[in-house]
């Protein structure tokens, strides 16, 4: 009986061994965008990440949910970081949060994936394709990103000559177990 128990003791700690590193804490974070102003590019950044990532291999059972505060935008130009935090952008009294929820992942290749997700910016949520790539060394990992979305499609702005309605968003996230 002895036998028999351990041997069920040292399945299920194994189980859960093997299911509890798919749980990462996010380290570090850096989000960056891009988008045409009057003919040049400006770019900026934002911050105040707070994640829940459970990701092994992009199975089912792996889900992504991330939030960064719309108020920490910075395009290292003070009147236009005040102007984008009003009602006409991003409207971060009303909205503080840009979230994003995964749906579904499938692999592309060794480190390469494709995630469908929720992103939601003042209250709109649309449903987009992000690939990315993970790499994963020992206890620690790296999610790397390059998407563009439409800032019309969330409400950000009126369409313009001057402003492009395009916005690349890249994201590096540092993971550890």
């Amino acid at each position: 009986m002895k036998n028999i128990s351990f041997f069920l003791f040292a399945v299920c700690s194994s189980f859960h061994f093997i299911f509890a590193q798919n749980n990462w804490d996010w380290k570090t974070s850096n989000i960056e965008f891009k988008i045409k102003n009057a003919g040049f590019y400006v770019t900026g950044t934002l911050k105040g990440l707070e994640a829940k990532i459970n990701f092994f291999d992009g199975g089912k059972d792996d889900q992504i949910e991330a939030s960064v505060k719309t108020n920490t935008i910075n395009t290292n130009n003070n009147a236009r970081d005040r102007h984008l935090k009003k009602d006409d952008y991003f409207d971060v009294e009303k909205y503080p949060n840009i979230t994003m929820k995964s749906i579904s992942f499938s692999k592309i290749n060794n480190e390469n994936y494709k995630g469908v997700f929720k992103l939601t910016i003042k209250n709109v949520t649309k449903t987009i394709e992000i690939p990315f790539s993970f790499k994963k060394n020992g206890k620690s990992g790296m999610f790397d990103t390059s998407f563009v979305i439409n800032r019309l499609d969330y409400g950000i702005g009126e369409s313009s000559w001057v402003l492009g309605n395009n916005v690349t968003i890249k994201m590096s996230i540092q993971v550890v177990q």
